[in-house]
């Protein structure tokens, strides 16, 4: 008789899962399930889905070949149900348990349903992550400004990871001034590494073209890894060819070279096939061997044991409602080029189009373009959360929440960002070779020709500047602004605002 269900969500592919961990091969039912509501509450791009998809799938088989015993359920079952909790309803039917043990779910939409659910439910902590939310909250009380580069030094004291003792290794925590040079094609610089899709992986796909051939982004060529095995190996690939010139270029953008010197590991880290210690650890013995610099090394291990571990703490922190926040009261909708529509501004057409065909962007692509064009511009943040949280395959809610609310919208009013990240072409243009095959000049301030960047940048601060020009970061700009002609400021304005008006009709921008 089994005693109680075991719950394993489709980001917790983890054998050193907690409730993993506390469960009994002997008395316990593993229930793994792949259900509509998860699959489509928003319109996912289908490389997402199939990866998830394959990976539970994958995950599941060696659960069994390990002993335990499992209730799989297949989104194409006739039987199964919509959601999570109809799942649990229905398996503990079938076995006669209302008792589920769960790792606590990253996003609040889950853990509100479970905790509602006419069962039992025991949620344990997801101790994969380094700090507990008992560990952040407790560094973030009191706290009147929520810094991450504070809260990162407090977890590389906690690893030891590039520490000589109490000191950062190289006597600096932090080692980004050297980490914003534009790239160069390099026809030699390796991708990550690929992988040809096998017999579990050929039958997701042509589940997902059946059922979200229509969503927005393109299946194949499919290649993500999909077992930790494969995930090993790609984490082998990137330190060995790679991870040398991430910190140099981890900003540059390249017309026609998608992944430059990114890893691509995040979403075999999200959905639990890599675990973030052991990544940073791998990281570490590459510097110390003397096979990377040190910038590369902090610069990446950063962004694991910094931002990622942040965002989750600020997530949850927050709470439920926080990605409902709109701080600076924007409402347009998110424009058609986003969806892939026609688009006269190279940089958005790449990162776009690069999203569409990889369900992938690095971190700039999506701060300093995508985003900062959405913040520029107005879009409710909302949409753009949705946006973000659809096209990505290593969104998940508790990440991609304060990274697009907080970090690149704005929304929180200032909880994880200093100041907004808006910028000028200037900033792209300086990072990338977008602006040489472009419609628009970016050398051009005003005038027809004049990137939407660079208008909208002042449209921006001129239109908040009631709730922006005591931001000690931004008090220059609004000096600059100040300064300028009276008569280009008038331009300024008045072409964000034939910018604004056709993004409202929908028209090619």
């Amino acid at each position: 008789m089994v005693k109680r269900m075991i719950l394993v969500l489709g980001d917790q592919l983890s054998a050193d899962l907690s409730a993993l961990r506390a469960a009994d091969r002997e008395t316990d039912l593993i229930v793994m399930a792949e259900v509509s509501d998860e699959a489509g509450y928003v319109p996912h791009h289908p490389k997402k889905i199939a990866l998830v998809l394959s990976a539970m799938r994958h995950f599941a088989e060696e659960l069994t070949e390990d002993g335990w015993q499992l209730a799989y359920t297949r989104l194409d079952d006739p039987e199964a149900s919509r959601s999570i909790v109809g799942e649990l309803m229905r398996r503990g039917q079938a076995h006669g348990t209302s008792e589920v043990l769960v790792t606590r779910p990253g996003e609040w939409r889950l853990i509100e349903a479970l905790e509602a659910a006419p069962l039992t439910v025991s949620f344990l902590p997801d101790d994969r992550f380094i700090a507990s939310q008992e560990e952040f909250d407790a560094w973030a009380e009191g706290r009147k400004d929520l810094r991450m580069e504070y809260f990162y030094r407090e977890m590389r004291r906690k690893t030891g990871l590039m520490m000589e003792g109490e000191k950062p290794a190289g006597g600096k925590w932090n080692y980004d001034h050297d980490n914003r040079k534009p790239a160069r094609d390099d026809l030699l610089r390796a991708e990550p590494m690929q992988f040809t899709p096998d017999a579990i992986t050929e039958e997701v796909l042509d589940l997902v073209a059946r059922r979200f051939g229509n969503n927005f982004g393109r299946l194949c060529p499919f290649w993500f890894a999909v077992t930790r095995t494969q995930a090993r190996r790609a984490l082998d690939h990137f330190v060995k060819n790679l991870l040398a010139g991430f910190g140099d270029y981890q900003d540059a953008m390249l017309t026609g070279d998608r992944f430059l010197h990114h890893s691509v590991l995040s979403p075999y880290i999200n959905i639990g096939l890599l675990s973030p210690m052991e990544v940073c650890q791998r990281v570490e013995e590459a510097w110390k061997a003397g096979d990377v610099p040190i910038n590369a090394a902090e610069g990446f291990i950063r962004q694991i044991i910094g931002w990622r571990e942040y965002m989750r703490g600020i997530y949850f922190r927050e709470g439920p409602r926080y990605s409902a926040r709109n701080a600076l009261e924007h409402e347009a909708a998110l424009p058609a080029m986003y969806w892939g529509a026609e688009t006269g501004m190279h940089c958005m057409a790449q990162a776009v189009a690069q999203t569409r065909d990889e369900a992938y962007a690095h971190h700039i692509q999506r701060l300093m373009v995508t985003g900062n064009f959405a913040l520029l511009a107005g879009v409710d943040p909302a949409r753009v959360q949705e946006w973000y949280l659809a096209v990505y395959a290593d969104a998940f809610e508790w990440v991609e929440a304060p990274n697009v609310a907080g970090m690149s919208q704005f929304a929180d009013g200032g909880i994880i960002a200093s100041k907004p990240y808006v910028s000028s072409g200037n900033y792209i243009d300086r990072m990338s070779d977008y602006c040489r095959n472009c419609s628009y000049s970016v050398k051009d301030k005003t005038g027809e020709t004049a990137c939407p960047f660079n208008l909208l940048y002042w449209h921006f601060l001129w239109r908040h500047r009631s709730r922006l020009e005591r931001n000690a970061r931004m008090g220059t700009m609004y000096r600059t602004w100040d300064r300028m002609d009276k008569a280009r400021r008038e331009a300024v304005l008045a072409g964000a605002e034939r910018v604004l008006a056709r993004l409202d009709a929908g028209e090619v921008v």
